[in-house]
């Protein structure tokens, strides 16, 4: 029998990314959230998960090592409805812990774990700061594992013409894989347009993108979604 993946839920809010694990047979083993009330719905839903608290105070080479990390980071400085302080900004500047985590648990493993990561965000991801926020998000994701900056140049995700990413796309390097993907709630059983930004890391091979588009791979297939529109809504 296969081994059960595990998964360590950074930015945890009400158990989400938890959620999504135990429904397809991952065993979420620990989060990071600091607000009482989302770790109140987790510790009683999910109560074997640890509780590690402020991502601020979390030493990656000392939690137990998972398979997969997920996080949606602060999403505030890149949203079009904020300030749009940036990757930099004070909420969405903690995207850089979670880089330092997955680094120093790679570090501490042996670069065993974390084996994926998952991480999602608003789509004001793609322009905030011109492109160059989301830029950053790649570049730090695919340096994760070419530390060695001394013996070669470091790796660069090129900026597209005039800033301007596409909602989906893919790199693949010597032993690891980042896609990013944009999907809308609408189209996933939420009767909400909601449309979100997914990155998956694959830090031992290219599966990111088979992860995020092989759609023969999703539970039932559920056939393409109808595009939007305006309609009153049935028995009203």
């Amino acid at each position: 029998m296969d081994k059960m993946l595990t998964l360590g839920s950074l930015f945890d809010g009400s158990g989400g990314f938890p959620l999504g694990a135990v429904l397809t047979g991952i065993e979420p083993l620990w989060a990071s959230e600091i607000e009482p009330f989302p770790i109140r719905v987790t510790t009683k839903r999910l109560p074997r998960m640890k509780h590690l608290g402020d991502i601020n105070k979390i030493d990656g080479s000392k939690v137990q090592p998972v398979d997969i990390v997920t996080g949606g980071f602060c999403c505030q400085d890149l949203s079009v409805a904020g300030k749009r302080a940036g990757l930099h900004g004070e909420r969405s500047g903690l995207f850089f812990q979670v880089i330092r985590i997955i680094k120093e648990m790679l570090a501490a493993t042996g670069n065993e774990y974390p084996k994926f990561a998952v991480l999602e965000n608003v789509p004001g991801i793609y322009s905030s700061n011109g492109g160059l926020d989301f830029q950053e998000v790649l570049n730090e994701l695919v340096r994760i594992k070419d530390e060695s900056a001394e013996a070669h140049p470091r790796l660069s995700v090129p900026l597209p013409e005039k800033g301007k990413w596409s909602t989906s796309g893919e790199i693949v390097g010597d032993g690891f894989s980042v896609g990013w993907r944009t999907l809308d709630a609408q189209f996933w059983g939420v009767a909400q347009r909601r449309r979100r930004c997914y990155i998956v890391v694959d830090f031992t091979g290219e599966r990111a993108g088979k992860i995020l588009f092989d759609e023969s791979r999703l539970r039932g297939n559920p056939p393409q979604g109808g595009f939007p529109r305006q309609a009153a809504a049935g028995g009203a």
